[in-house]
């Protein structure tokens, strides 16, 4: 008994040449290899900045005319600034050192074995740095100084400093998301909106340019004996997506391990299920630009037609990039349901509020609608100018041309 085997489909055909092809290039090779250690440098440089603690010091002197007290008054205050800083869970350090005299204080900072001076004179306290003070510094000395402050005058009229205070703490909430999540969402859907750019752009010129080489060389008059025209499109279009979801797989896993071996490990819990939807949605939103480049390189006749005519994708790409770092309120709600801009929107709304699983699919389900509908449009146009010679096309002479 024999048994047939069913024919490999021509656009799984192209689809392999494609991925093989670009496996081969060293330059994207090197290009990714380059970026991953890029990313996992980032992410471990900021946690390495995020955990180092700063330290100043401050020198002081004991200008209280009071012999009995044996500690400057100066060094009280960067006390209460340490204090202060450790309070609020800060990593800045302040440590005090001890002068005869102001002039000597001054000298420390000079010969930089201070970073500052903190000296009493007529109209108050001053900060004397060298030839700058940093922010830093100067916030945890007014912290310290107010403390110190408070602490006297709370004394002098026989309460504390704790009474005064009382009820002038306040917390924060929202409602709608979480407080803590904000600046997750700000930082990843920065990332999101990054790779979505470079991905989109990279791969999606390589989509154009690939078509534009074999419509000057004739390459695909060849081809078009052999298969399908919109095989070979659709060949092309899932080659480089899949190229695209490999290498965007890579870059968030290698970003994910290395936060697992920093001190903000934790946030990998909140951003793993975000990045999971944003692989998703950068799948549909891909195959949406894919389709886009195609059409743009079918209907060029010189590199230089991509320059002019790819201007409209860029235009959205950047709009989702965009919207991913700024939208806020109902207009994120509202660019979560755009395909395309709902693949860096979604996720991150995703990330800052509670967003209901029907809605999330519903915008899947949009930006699958327009991807299918992109790809069929993009498929006419295709076999009707990647067939024409000479000058470029539009779109409105693409679409009177016979199939």
């Amino acid at each position: 008994m024999s048994t047939t085997t069913r024919p490999t489909p021509p656009w799984a055909i192209v689809t392999l040449r494609e991925v093989m092809v670009k496996a081969r290039d060293r330059s994207y090779l090197i290009s990714t290899l380059v970026t991953l250690v890029l990313i996992v440098g980032t992410v471990l440089f900021n946690a390495y900045m995020s955990t180092r603690a700063d330290e100043y010091t401050v020198a002081v002197t004991n200008s209280n005319s009071d012999i009995t007290v044996t500690v400057p008054e100066g060094q009280t205050i960067v006390e209460a600034a340490d204090e202060a800083s450790r309070a609020d869970g800060g990593t800045t350090r302040f440590m005090a050192v001890e002068a005869s005299s102001p002039d000597d204080a001054k000298e420390l900072v000079r010969s930089g074995e201070a970073d500052a001076a903190l000296l009493e004179g007529y109209d108050g306290w001053t900060l004397t740095g060298n030839e700058e003070l940093d922010g830093g510094l100067q916030q945890g000395i007014a912290d310290g100084l107010t403390a110190h402050a408070l602490e006297i005058n709370a004394s002098q009229a026989g309460t504390t400093p704790e009474a005064l205070l009382a009820g002038s703490e306040f917390q924060t909430a929202l409602l709608n998301g979480s407080a803590e999540n904000q600046f997750v969402a700000q930082f990843t859907g920065f990332v999101f909106g990054f790779l979505f750019y470079m991905a989109a752009i990279i791969f999606g010129m390589a989509i154009a340019t690939s078509v534009l080489e074999e419509k000057q060389n004739r390459v695909v008059e060849i081809l078009a004996t052999a298969i399908p025209i919109r095989q070979l499109l659709y060949g092309k279009v899932a080659g480089n997506t899949v190229l695209a979801m490999i290498q965007l797989a890579l870059y968030a896993g290698a970003a994910l391990l290395a936060l697992n071996f920093t001190d903000t490990a934790d946030l990998a819990g909140t951003i793993i299920p975000a990045s999971g939807w944003f692989l998703v949605f950068f799948l549909v939103g891909f195959l949406i630009l894919a389709s886009l480049w195609a059409m743009i390189g079918s209907m060029a006749s010189r590199s230089e037609d991509l320059n002019n005519s790819s201007g409209p994708v860029l235009t959205v790409i950047i709009v989702a990039l965009i919207a991913g770092l700024f939208a806020k309120g109902q207009l994120l709600v509202a660019a979560s349901y755009i395909p395309v801009i709902s693949t860096v929107a979604m996720p991150v709304r995703m990330l800052s509020s509670d967003v209901p699983l029907w809605e999330t699919f519903l915008s899947l389900a949009i930006a699958l609608a327009a991807a299918y509908a992109l790809l069929r449009f993009g498929e006419k146009i295709y076999r009707r100018a990647v067939m024409q010679s000479g000058g470029a096309l539009t779109l409105r002479k693409a679409m009177k041309l016979e199939s």
